[in-house]
This record gives structure tokens, C-alpha cells and sequence, in this order.
């Protein structure tokens, strides 16, 4: 099954069916349609004589395992981690259908695999969608582990090998588990706990993945092709229908598949969705092209150059695009520059270079995000400062205690005039660090970025050093042995 699905699964929607419930550490899934009869339970669900497949088992025993755990972890710290815990329920929950419909039922054609999918993208989208909305959350790092890691059930429609994909997802979370474990090691082991449980997730889906669907999800060799009727079936009678085609809906009949009346997505989505959409046109994708004759060609055509830019044809090859700028106009924030509790947020800043924090303290930390063409200074001393989403911004700060992270930035300057002990930059495009005479013991933690400088004070001026970018690694025997690479040229 092509690799572009699984990316796919994250933009496409729907509701999930069916409803999950927890009692003690096991997890009882039950149909919504409490008027069936039999009161078929979780062991029943998967065929019509009550027979269960060996990997649905399986996958039963990880829910009411690892995801038992991290649930009954995530109840103990309660608010945003206990909301968006239940969340990663139900999308296990609607992986679990899914499986149990894979079961029983052949592989249809890739574009009803994407129909099917749409529980499961739409339970990850939700998880999404709530880090997005809790920026200002005391547990975003929580939320920000679980996000960028869920879209690990997209395994299913990776092949051949789905299990590596898992682990790269899992390594996407313990980015920001280590942070949890930093802030919490000494202080709330119940946070440590959590970073345990959670992970143990992957760990486990990884070793269920290499027993039962080693080089891609096993679907059955028998029983009709699934479709949206058949899983709409396993949802309510637990099973897929018969061969036999159903007889035709009443009018008006369904809704279209895809609705065009779909919930906003942001500008990234929205244009990832419409390369899918023109990728998919096939050989239709060049029907929109315009032929051009010799004499409608500058370079062939000498007074046409000094004409003025041809005008546009009104042929619909020219119609504004789903993601024109003009079309899908970017949501206007207001700044905001506040002491929320112990974070100071500065938020969607735009070309102000005279903000300033006074009046810190050391228990207080500041969070900036999507600042653009601005500088911040911070005086006194801090917890910890974080960058998100800036472009062109500058930091100036007295001193920090613990860690300055610059994270899915671009055009990033920093200056230290006191101390800082480590300053992490991850997923950054350019980002100069000038540092003072106390801080030049400070560590520099880097992963995934690019045109990083460090600028040391001498003599008066500042050098400047780059961050090295490129490495070679080397077996020597016993171990690997990685060091920057020089390039030549």
C-alpha cells in the first residue's frame, strides 16, 4: 500500500462509532446501539460465531495492557493530560474497528482505504488540535508528547515495514518527554510515571506489530471486500456483511464521501490536502493545460517582449487555486505580552522591537510563539525561556537557570549577558547565539537545524564559530564513533 496514505490519514475526518470505557485497569468496549440485542462484548465482536482473530487478540491485550496504564496514569494528574488521554483512547479505540474490519473482510481499492480511514485521521487530528489550543497549558509539554507521536497509528497503512515507522514516531515524543522528566525528575515522580507509561505504548505496538503484521497490516483472504457498508456493520453488529450487496438506500440516499462543507483546517493542511487532491487526478492532471502556439511565444516572438505581461485567459486553468494566499487569508491574532500565573506569554508579536519583561523572578518561565520581525529583552533572572514558531526575532536576557530551547524557528539571534547554562535549538533555520564572558561554559544542544553560529567574545569583538551541520560515523571495532564531518571543497 503506497506510503502517501499514511500522511494522508492525518487530514482526512470523520466521527468514530463506537465508545470506549474504562473500568479499573481494563479497557470494556461496547457498541452504541444499545437497542442490539445479546449484548455482544469485546470478545465476541469480530465474526459472526463469536471467533476472534489471533491479532485483535492481541491488540486487546495491549489496550487493556500499556494503554490501561497510561490511562490510569494520566487520571492521576488530571485537567489537559486526563481530557487528552481519553482522546488516545478513542483513537486506539477506532484502530481497534479497524482491525477487526482488516479481520474479516479482503483489501478494497486504495481510495476506499482511504475512506475507511477516516476514524482513525479524525481521532488524530482531534489530539492535534487540542495541543494547538492549549499553548498556554502548565502540561504542554505532555500535550506536545502525545501530538507529535499519535500519528504513529498510521502504521497501517505503511508496508513493508510499519514497525520502523512507529519507532520514528516515538522518537518525535521523547523530545518532549524529556523535557517532563527534567522539570519533574526531583520533584513529582507521578510525572516520571506518566513518561513510563506512555512511552511503554510504542514500545509494546512496535512488538506487536513485528509478530502479527510484520511487513504490513494482514488483511483477510476471505469474506467481501470491505467497504463503508461493511464497516459500519462491524461497528454495530460486530461483524462484515455478506457477500450479497445490500439492497439500495432510500432517497435522498448518503451523504457524498467526501464533503466539500469540511471543518476549517489551517493553511498547512489545506495545502497539503490539495496536492493529494491534483496527485491523485492521474493522466487528468494535464487536461487543464493550454496549448500555445509559436507566435504566443516570447522567446519566439520579439515584439512581444516589449509588450507588457501577457494578460490572463479566462480559462479555468487560471481559477485561483483552494490555496491561494488571496483565497485563505491568514487569521489575525492579537499580541499578547502577560504574565499568565509563573509564564510570561509573548505571543503573535509583529515588528515591535522595544518589548520588554521586567520584574522577573526565579520561579517564573517565558513562552514566545509565532513572533515575527520583533526583539524581546528579559531582565533579572528567569526559569527557563522558550521559542516556538518565530521568524526573525531577537532575545536579549540577563540570565537563565536552567534552559533556553528555540524550536520550528527561522532567523533566530539570542544574546546572553549574563549566564545560561544550555540552550537547545531544534527544527531551526538559522539561529546566532552571542554569548557574554560568564556563559561561555554554557552547552549548545542541537537536532534537525541549520546555519547555527556561536559568536565568542575576543578582544573587544565577537567570532564567530559554526555549529557543525554534517557528521561521519565510523565502526571501530566495539562501537560506532560519530564526529563532524569537514567539508571539502
Amino acid at each position: 500500500m503506497p506510503q502517501f496514505l499514511s500522511c494522508l490519514l492525518i487530514f482526512i475526518s470523520r466521527e468514530s462509532a463506537l465508545g470506549v470505557k474504562e473500568a479499573g485497569q481494563e479497557l470494556v468496549y461496547k457498541q452504541q446501539d444499545s437497542q442490539r440485542s445479546g449484548g455482544m462484548e469485546c470478545d465476541a465482536m469480530n465474526g459472526v460465531n463469536g471467533s476472534i482473530a489471533p491479532y485483535v487478540e492481541a491488540f486487546d491485550r495491549l489496550l487493556n495492557g500499556s494503554v490501561a496504564e497510561f490511562l490510569r496514569h494520566s487520571k492521576i494528574l488530571e485537567g489537559d493530560v486526563k481530557t487528552h488521554a481519553e482522546m488516545v483512547r478513542a483513537a486506539f479505540q477506532a484502530q481497534r474497528s479497524f482491525l477487526v474490519l482488516a479481520s474479516q473482510c479482503q483489501e478494497p481499492q486504495e481510495n476506499e482505504v482511504a475512506v475507511l480511514l477516516k476514524p482513525i485521521s479524525e481521532k488524530i487530528q482531534e489530539i492535534q488540535n487540542f495541543r494547538e489550543r492549549n499553548r498556554g497549558s502548565q502540561m504542554f509539554n505532555h500535550l506536545s508528547a502525545v501530538s507529535e507521536s499519535i500519528p504513529a497509528l498510521g502504521w497501517i497503512t505503511v508496508s513493508p515495514k510499519p514497525g520502523p515507522y512507529v519507532k520514528e514516531m516515538n522518537d518525535a515524543a521523547t523530545f518532549y518527554t524529556n523535557r517532563v522528566l527534567k522539570d519533574y525528575k526531583h520533584s513529582d515522580t507521578r510525572h516520571v510515571d506518566w513518561v513510563k507509561s506512555y512511552l511503554n505504548i510504542w514500545s509494546d505496538l512496535q512488538a506487536y506489530i513485528k509478530e502479527h503484521h510484520t511487513t504490513g497490516l494482514t488483511w483477510s483472504k476471505t469474506g467481501p471486500v470491505a467497504s463503508p457498508t461493511s464497516m459500519r456493520s462491524v461497528l454495530t453488529s460486530g461483524s462484515c456483511p455478506s457477500s450479497t450487496p445490500p439492497p439500495p438506500p432510500p432517497p435522498p440516499g448518503p451523504p457524498p464521501i467526501f464533503d466539500t462543507e469540511t471543518p476549517p483546517k489551517d493553511e498547512g493542511t489545506a495545502s497539503r490536502s490539495a496536492l493529494f487532491a491534483q496527485l491523485n487526478q492521474g493522466e487528468a492532471i494535464t487536461k487543464g493545460l493550454r496549448h500555445v502556439s509559436d507566435d504566443q511565444k516570447t522567446h519566439k516572438n520579439p515584439s512581444l517582449r516589449a509588450q507588457g505581461p501577457p494578460a490572463r485567459s479566462p480559462t479555468k486553468s487560471h481559477t485561483p487555486s483552494p490555496t491561494s494566499p488571496k483565497n485563505s487569508p491568514q487569521q489575525s491574532h492579537a499580541p499578547v505580552l502577560e504574565l499568565e500565573g509563573k509564564k510570561w506569554r509573548v505571543e503573535y508579536q509583529e515588528d515591535k522591537n522595544d518589548l520588554v519583561i521586567t520584574n522577573t523572578e526565579l520561579k517564573q518561565v517565558a513562552y514566545i510563539f509565532k513572533c515575527n520581525k520583533s526583539t524581546l529583552q528579559i531582565k533579572g533572572k528567569i526559569n527557563s525561556i522558550t521559542i516556538d514558531n518565530c521568524k526573525k526575532f531577537g532575545l536579549v536576557f540577563d540570565n537563565v537557570v536552567g534552559i533556553v530551547e528555540v524550536i520550528n524557528s527561522r532567523d533566530i539571534q539570542i544574546q546572553v549577558m549574563g549566564k545560561v547554562p544550555t540552550i537547545s535549538i531544534n527544527k531551526t533555520e538559522g539561529c546566532h547565539i552571542y554569548l557574554s564572558e560568564e556563559s561561555l561554559d554554557c552547552e549548545i544542544v542541537s537536532a534537525k537545524s541549520s546555519e547555527m553560529n556561536i559568536l565568542i567574545p575576543q578582544d573587544g569583538d565577537y567570532k564567530e564559530f559554526p555549529v557543525p551541520e554534517q557528521f561521519k560515523t565510523a565502526w571501530d571495532g566495539s562501537k560506532l564513533v560519530t564526529e563532524p564531518a569537514e567539508i571539502v571543497g
